[in-house]
This record gives C-alpha cells, structure tokens and sequence, in this order.
C-alpha cells in the first residue's frame, strides 16, 4: 500500500510540474513574437530594403545582425547602391529594444536624429558619420548610458554641444568633428573618464580649453584644430601622458609654448600650426622621441632652431615655416635620417646650405623659401635622389645651376627664382623626366635657352620671366600637351613667335612681354586663354580670335599692329592706306623713271637703224639729253650740235617772228635748216599760234623738200610725252597706275587725234588720258620751267624744219 501511494503521488507531482512549464512557455512567447513581429514591421516601414520579402526573416536582410532568439541586435548598412536616400526619421527606435550597434556610416542619410533614438538603452555603438544629417543634437542622446562610441563627424548638425553628453560615462570614442557646432566645450566632458578620443575638429566652436579635460587621462587623441579656441596652452596640458596624437592647429591660440609639452613622450602627431603661438621653440621638445610629425608652421615663434630636435630620429614630418626664426640650419638636422618632408620658409635664417643635408636619403620635399640664406647650391642636394619638390626660392644664392642636377630623376617641382644665380639652363635638365614645374624667374640667367630644358613631357608650368635670355623662343617650349602656363616676359629673346605654339591646346596663360619679338602674330594660335604681346615689335593684322580672352593692355607696346574691330588700335585699312600712299609718293617717280625708260626702249626699237658708235649723251647748254628724229628717222640731236656747235651765231642765216633759222651739214653730207624755239617764246599765245601756222605751210610745200615727220611717229611722241606728264600731276590720286600706263601703251591709242602741228603744249600737259578730268589739276610749275619741258618743248615744235 504504501509503495502504490509513494507511485501515485509521483505522478501527480510529474503530471503537475509538466503543465506548470507549459503555461509559463506559452506566457512568454506570447510576447517574443509579438516583439518580433513589430520590427519586421518597422523594419518594412523604412522601405530600405525594399528588394527583400516583406515576410522573410530579417535576420537574413542585408545589414541586419539577430541574436538567439530572432531579436535585431545590430543594423550595418554601408551600401549605398541599394540605399540611394535614407531619411533617419523613418526609423522607429522604439520598435528595437534589443538594439545595440546602430551604424549607417558613409550613406545618403537626410533629416534629423529622432528623439527616440533615447529609447534604445541598450545601445553601445551609434555611427552616423559621413551623411547629411541636420539639426542639434537630441538631448535623449544622454539617456543611452551604454553608449561606448558615438560617431556623428562629418555632417552638418549644428548648435551647442549638450552638457549632458557628460552622463556618458562609458564613453570612449566621441566623434563630433566636420560639423557646425557652435558655443564651448562642454566641461561636462571631463567626467568622461573613460575617453580615449575626444574629436571636435572642423567646427564653429569658440572659448579656451576647459581645464578638465586635462583629467582624461587616458586621452590618446585630441583634436581641437580648425575651430575658434582662443587663449594659451594651458601646463597642464603634460597630464595627457598617454595621448599619441595632439591637433590644436588652425585656431587662434596665444603666447609661449608650454615646457611641459616635454612630458608628452608617448606622442607621434603635434600639430599646433596656424595660430599666434610666440616666444622660442621649448628644448623640452626633444624629450618626444617618438615624434614622427611636427607642425609648427605659420606662428609667431622666435628664437633659433633648437639643437635638441636633432634626437627626434623618427621625426618624417617637420614643418617650421611663416615664423620669425633666425639663425643657420643646424647640421643636426642632417641626424633625422627617416625625414621625408623639411620646411622652413619665410622665416629669417641665414647663412649656406648646410652640407649635412646630403644624409637625408629619404628626403621628398624640401622648402627653404623666403629666407636669406647665400652662398652657391652645395653639390650635396643632387644626392638627395628621391627628392620630388626643391623649393630654393627668394633667397640670396648665387652661382650656376648644378650641371648633375639630373641626379634628381624624381623631381616634380623646381623652384629657384628671385635669386641672383647666372649663368646659362644645363641642359641636363630634360632628364628631369617627371618634371612639371619650372621656376626660374628673376634671376640673372643669360644666353639661349636650350631647347632640352622642354623635353619633359610632364611640363605644365615654365617661369623663365625677368632674366637675360637672348636669341629666339625655341619650338620645343610648346611640344609639351600638358603645357598650362608660360611666362618668357622681361627677356631679350628676339624674331618671330614659333609657329608651334598652334599645337598647345591646353594653355592658360602664356606670357612674351616686355621682348623684342618681331613679325606677325602667327594666325595659328589657340587663343583660348591668356595672352600677353605687349611691347615688343610685332607688326601687322591681330588674329580675330586673339580678343576671346585678351584685352587692349596684351598688345600694348607694338606701334605697327592694327585691328578692324578693337577701339584704341588703329584700323588696318586705315594704316594700309596710309602706306600705300607712302609708298605711292616716295616710290612714284622712281618706278615710272623705270617704266619711261622701258616704254622709251620699245619706241626707239622700231627705227630702223639707231647708229653704233654713239655710247654716251653729251651734256649741252642747255640740258638736253635724249635724240630726237628727222624726216627719215637717221639724224641724232647729237649730230645736230656738233653741226652746228652748239648753235653758234655763225651757223644762224636769219630770224623771223618765231625762233631762229640755223644751217646744218650732218656727218652724212646732207643741209639741213633747222628753227630753234625759244623757252619765253613758247609760253605766249600769239607765237604759238605763229608756230602752228608756219608748221602748217610747210606742210603743204613741194615734196622736192626735204619731207616732214611722220605722223604715226609724231603721235607716238606725242603719247609718250602725255604720259610723262600725267605721272608729274601734283595730285597722288590722279597719277596713272604701273597697269594704266602699260595698257595704254599696248592699246597705242593716240590722246590726241589732230594733225601733230595743231597740238599745243598746254593740250599736252592737261590731257585727259586716265579718266575724271576733274582730278588731273595743275601741273607742277617744275613742269613748265625745267630744262626737260624745253627739250620736249623744243623738239615737238621743230621736228618738222
């Protein structure tokens, strides 16, 4: 009996115990699925991943971590293919209790951070960094006390920092940089014990640096730089043992550095750059062994460069420049071996180059500018072969350019300008192959530039402006398609601009001032850029497209250049005109003497015989100096004067109302009589008339006579001598042109269609032979009073006696 009632009331226990489990199991996943079914839900909502079944399992979603029991514990999206544009207000955070890393970093993430987002207390990492988030910072973000890093850099929130972001207190990476945050620095955050980064960089924040934060000391990373932080350094700033990285730069901090930066040895990165930090550079920062990059550039710093900088071996990074530093270049720094970037700029340090510069092999950039330091370039600096930047400029160096400068194959950039070196370019330049900045402007460089200093293919800017250069621009300046900016101003180089500067289509400026350039400005040109001509000597027609991007001043200086379009050039219709009428009144008699003599050739080459032995034209009283022809074409004035010996009186056998009757007997045996006229004689009316009469009785005489001149060789005369006149009229414009003039010779047109003896002087000096009679005007009073005008005078009206 006993052994049955033991049975049963195990069986009764068992029997109870089993629906007890039943019931509670059924109670709590109850609501488990009712939890799950509200994040898929507002999972669904966001419409983010709207490529998924909305009734799958979001523990398979991209992005989405569960835990055990079904529950999102973690949402990753770092995809923005898919995710094109997210708006954080479509989140519901009160749907996902379990929640604990939130990170939606790098994506198109708009609007504002929800208050809500406070309702997720388990959350331990919230990443919003890298999107185009807005608004202040919600105050419910102090309520995820589990938070351990909050990532917010890079957006574009604004306002004040909270105060209570201080209840962090697990907090250990706090990221608020790239913002606009404004007002201080909470002091609340130096109750953040437990930070290790602290990043407020890039923001609008203003005020000193609150003291507690020089509690956290367990800090590796400050930065503070590019905000508005005013007031010193704070000594305690040497509590930070453990910090490795230091930014304060880009603000506007005061006086002396503290020494107790010395205390900070575990530090790597100390910028402090960019503020009005003064006094001398502390000794104490020699102790920061482990120092690989130092920025102290663009200070009020003084004093000498310290010799205990030379223990930073590690150092890879050192920048003193824009400071008030004096001195020479220790030879220490040759002792910081590992050191890839030196600059010490626009300071005040004197003295040479130091030669122990030549052990710093992994030297790539190297900034001596705007100093005083003299002397030659050491030889050592070629040895510096990785170097890829030397930057010498606005010194006081003289002497030549290395001839192994090419030892430098890695060089990019070249500046040795504003100095007082001489000499001429080495041409071991172009194996500078990399190459692609060139400055050597104001300097004393003399001679022709070597076509190799071009050969770079990488060349993009050449500054050879304010030298001595002579000779002609090289071609090959313009063989490089990288060619950007060129400036040959203020040389002496001379001749014409190459035509290859066509080939450069890429040019922003190119500068050949202030030369003695000659020619034309070649029409080839790609005029879309800047160029300046000014004062030199070029001449002719500017290029239509030279003024896209040029104004007056880029030609200014070049007296003989001309435009149609542009005001203030003188237009070059306007200057060919002017020319040509230059060129018409100098030129004019000369070539029509030319053309006269031609003319006169052709004519006298229809005589029939023209006698051998005459070689030269005897000068006579009264300035004759051409033949003339008698009845049958063989009589030379020439035999005229020696017949009758310079018509002496004892040939004269009479005289009558018009002239003077000579005898002749020619070489040939023949007697001839002649009527000399006279100059006074022809220029009155009534003995003209006389003259015309007498010329025609003798017309009319027996032929027994001796015959009168032909006609046809009368009017050729008389075609010859009108023509003459016409390019004596005292008007430019009314002179036969070189084309009217032999025209009118071939066409062998008579002017005048009257019997020879009916034409009088005054016909033949205003004819009418090239047209608008109104233009021929008065002769020139040399015309009726020269000797020629006689002998013309003379032979016209005696020819026929």
């Amino acid at each position: 009996m006993p052994s049955s009632v033991s049975i049963s009331l195990v069986i009764y226990v068992w029997i109870t115990t089993i629906i007890i489990i039943n019931h509670a199991s059924t109670t709590v996943a109850k609501p488990q699925s009712s939890s799950l079914a509200q994040e898929l839900k507002a999972l669904n909502q966001t419409h983010w991943w709207w490529y998924e079944k909305i009734t799958s399992s979001p523990c398979k979603w991209d992005g989405i971590v569960c835990n055990d029991g079904g529950s999102v514990i973690e949402i990753n999206i770092n995809n923005t293919e898919y995710h094109p544009q997210l708006y954080l207000s479509d989140f519901n955070f009160s749907s996902f209790p379990n929640l604990v890393r939130f990170k939606l970093a790098g994506i198109c993430l708009y609007g504002r951070i929800p208050p809500e987002i406070g309702s997720v207390s388990k959350l331990t990492h919230l990443n919003l960094s890298w999107s185009s988030l807005s608004g202040e910072l919600p105050l419910s973000l102090a309520k995820l006390t589990q938070l351990e890093k909050l990532d917010i850099s890079f957006n574009q929130m604004s306002g004040p920092i909270p105060l209570e972001l201080g209840n962090l207190r697990s907090l250990v990476e706090l990221y608020l940089g790239g913002n606009y945050f404004n007002g201080t620095i909470p002091s609340t955050l130096g109750l953040l014990t437990c930070l290790t980064y602290l990043d407020l960089h890039s923001n609008q924040i203003n005020g000193t640096i609150p003291s507690e934060l020089y509690n956290l000391k367990n800090l590796m990373a400050l930065h503070f730089d590019n905000n508005n932080l005013f007031g010193p350094i704070s000594s305690k700033i040497g509590n930070l043992k453990n910090v490795v990285s230091l930014s304060l730069s880009h603000n506007l901090l005061i006086g002396p550095l503290p020494h107790t930066l010395g205390c900070l040895t575990n530090l790597t990165l100390l910028s402090l750059d960019s503020n009005q930090i003064s006094g001398p550079i502390p000794l104490e920062i020699g102790n920061m062994r482990k120092l690989r990059l130092l920025d102290l550039h663009n200070n009020i710093l003084t004093g000498l460069i310290p010799s205990t900088l030379g223990n930073l071996t590690k150092l890879d990074f050192l920048n003193l420049g824009v400071n008030n530093l004096v001195g020479e270049i220790p030879p220490y720094v040759g002792h910081l071996t590992n050191l890839r970037y030196l600059d010490i700029h626009s300071n005040q340090i004197n003295g040479s180059i130091n030669s122990t510069m030549r052990d710093l092999q992994s030297m790539q950039k190297l900034d001596l500018s705007n100093n005083s330091i003299s002397g030659i370039l050491p030889h050592e600096l070629t040895q510096l072969t990785r170097l890829e930047y030397l930057n010498l400029s606005l010194n006081k160096l003289s002497g030549e350019i290395l001839p192994n400068i090419d030892n430098l194959s890695s060089l990019s950039v070249l500046d040795l300008s504003h100095n007082n070196l001489s000499g001429s370019i080495p041409i071991q330049l172009r194996n500078c192959r990399i190459l692609g900045q060139l400055f050597l402007s104001y300097n004393r460089f003399s001679g022709t530039v070597p076509p190799e200093v071009f050969y770079p293919y990488n060349l993009t800017i050449v500054d050879l402006s304010h030298n001595s250069f002579s000779g002609t621009i090289p071609p090959e300046v313009f063989y490089s398609y990288n060619l950007t900016i060129v400036d040959l101003s203020h040389n002496s180089f001379s001749g014409n601009i190459p035509l290859e500067l066509g080939y450069c289509k890429n040019f922003g400026h190119l500068d050949l001032s202030f030369n003695t350039l000659t020619g034309h400005i070649p029409s080839t040109f790609f005029f879309q850029c800047q160029i300046n001509l000014s004062y030199n000597y070029l001449e002719g027609h500017i290029p239509d497209g030279f003024w896209g991007y040029n104004t007056l001043t880029s030609v200014m200086g070049n007296k003989n250049l001309c435009s149609d379009h542009i005001p203030g050039i003188p237009h070059c219709s306007t200057w060919i005109k002017k020319f040509s009428n230059l060129i018409k009144i100098i030129l004019a008699p000369v070539i029509l003497g030319f053309l006269l003599l031609g003319v006169g050739i052709v004519f006298l080459s229809r005589r029939k015989v023209i006698r051998n032995n005459q070689n030269e034209c005897k000068a006579t009283r009264n300035g004759n100096l051409f033949s003339i022809w008698n009845y049958d074409g063989n009589i030379a004035f020439e035999d005229i004067i020696i017949a009758t010996e310079d018509f002496d009186i004892k040939y004269c056998i009479g005289t009558g109302g018009y002239g003077s009757v000579y005898k002749a007997t020619l070489p040939s045996g023949k007697v001839i009589a002649l009527k000399k006229l006279h100059r006074l004689e022809a220029q009155e009316p009534a003995f003209d008339k006389s003259f015309r009469n007498e010329a025609k009785v003798l017309s009319e005489v027996h032929p027994r006579l001796s015959p009168h001149i032909n006609q046809t060789i009368a009017q050729n005369v008389v075609l010859v001598v009108t023509l003459a006149l016409a390019c004596l009229r005292s008007n430019p414009k009314s002179r036969p042109t070189m084309k009217h003039v032999s025209q009118e010779i071939l066409v062998r047109k008579p002017p005048l269609l009257k019997p020879f003896y009916e034409i009088s002087m005054w016909e033949l000096m205003n004819q009418e032979v090239f047209g608008d009679p109104s233009s021929v005007g008065a002769v020139d009073k040399a015309i009726h009073t020269g000797k020629t005008t006689l002998a013309l005078t003379n032979y016209l009206k005696g020819v026929d006696y």
